[in-house]
């Protein structure tokens, strides 16, 4: 029986093919996600990955319907699988940010699912690094974030020769709009013709913006002049005194969720260009609004980073490590008449943090320190009698013997 499209398999390594993923490259990234998160102080949260489909039709419309995995329970509700976090997240602080001292720093690790094509770099599946800052509006909070996107890329390896943050603003382009002489009711048309720029062919923009009264050389002009806004200005000498300066670029281009985002937009990108964006995000000041139905008015932004083109840009980039997971003790049991001792050793041994393994049924001596150097262990721990053990280092192959009450200070 083979596993659903889309969908992923994860294995101890050594991986025994190719078409499956490694969970301990994923838990590997997962500790880099969380380690740095919290050193900047965010709080972790988790929500169910069933929700009622009208929580993300509301956010989305219902156009996302047909990209999500969604049906009727038994209990007649229409429910789907998350395919985003935001919207739970923007439930969970509606219902209880009466709790919570501003600003609310949170991020997550959830699975996430769409019914999507698949293609390189996306698939129907994948976790995701979500971390999202609610109720601040100065952009310091917009300048926290994109550091923490920086910091989190760095804690793997990469600078600023692997990867760039594309920096720009909504506001930047309804500046634009505006002083172009734009009508507001076509804003938003304006801005979907922007979003497919680099997509659509120079002959249909042109046609489209024209039609809107403005130029493809017009808006190329205002893209390639790159002219930070003042908030733009506030976020670049935020991070220009923290030293990460040189991972940022004015950029547009970017434009993202056209529904959703209402300022500050960002996207991470290898600079070699030979993925699809590494991480996303940005400010959604009304969504919080939206899903409370207007009970609760919070400013909100976040960012979004998967771990399918986290994985490829580490593994390109020769960044991943290799996965041994050597133990630190294999107990050998030569004389069964010892195995009670082995055992109560084996437990005390675990309980002082040290990972081991010992012969589950009776075995030759040889065969149990052929498992050991299979296991990559870092000693082998052998009961003489009921009140010695012998102690080999199997790198230097040095032996000691001493008490039995004595091994686990002994091997620290």
């Amino acid at each position: 029986m083979e596993r659903l499209p889309g969908l992923r398999d994860f294995y101890p390594e050594p991986l025994p093919h190719t078409d499956v993923w490694s969970a301990d490259a994923r838990q590997y990234i997962f500790d880099k996600w969380r380690t740095t998160a919290k050193r900047y102080g965010f709080r972790e949260y988790d929500g169910p990955p069933l929700e009622p489909l009208e929580l993300f039709t509301t956010k989305s419309g219902a156009e996302i319907v047909g990209q999500l995995y969604n049906f009727e329970d038994k209990g007649g509700r229409q429910i789907s699988l998350r395919p985003e976090m935001t919207p739970t997240l923007a439930r969970m602080v509606a219902a209880h940010e009466r709790n919570y001292k501003k600003p609310i720093k949170w991020f997550a690790i959830p699975q996430l699912f769409r019914y999507e094509k698949q293609q390189k770099g996306r698939l129907r599946e994948h976790f995701q690094f979500n971390a999202d800052l609610i109720g601040e509006t100065d952009p310091a909070a917009d300048a926290e974030l994109i550091a923490l996107v920086i910091d989190t890329l760095r804690a793997f390896g990469l600078t600023h020769e692997d990867f760039v943050i594309r920096l720009s603003s909504r506001n930047a382009w309804q500046d634009f709009y505006q002083a172009g002489g734009g009508e507001l009711a076509h804003e938003y048309a304006f801005f979907q013709i922007i979003d497919k720029l680099e997509r659509a062919s120079p002959e249909e923009s042109e046609t489209k913006l024209a039609a809107l009264g403005f130029s493809v050389a017009a808006v190329n002009a205002f893209i390639e002049a790159g002219k930070p806004t003042a908030e733009l200005e506030s976020i670049l000498n935020n991070l220009a005194a923290r030293g990460l300066r040189e991972f940022i670029k004015i950029d547009y281009q970017v434009i993202r969720g056209l529904a959703y985002y209402t300022g500050v937009v960002f996207e991470a990108f290898d600079r070699k260009g030979e993925f699809r964006a590494i991480a996303g995000g940005g400010r959604y000041n009304n969504l919080v609004k939206l899903i409370s139905g207007g009970k609760v008015d919070l400013a909100a932004l976040g960012f979004g980073m998967g771990d399918v083109v986290l994985l490829e840009l580490l593994k390109a980039r020769g960044l991943m490590p290799k996965f041994d997971s050597p133990m630190d003790v294999f107990v050998v049991i030569e004389d069964e008449a010892l195995r009670n001792i082995s055992l109560k050793m084996v437990h005390d041994l675990r309980a002082a943090n040290f990972a081991v393994e010992y012969p589950l049924t009776p075995a030759k001596a040889d065969k149990q320190l052929k498992r050991a150097q299979e296991l990559k262990v870092r000693f082998t721990v052998r009961a003489e009698n009921d009140a010695y053990v012998r102690i080999r280092n199997a790198k230097t192959r040095d032996e000691v013997v001493t008490g039995i009450a004595g091994v686990a200070n002994h091997l620290s």
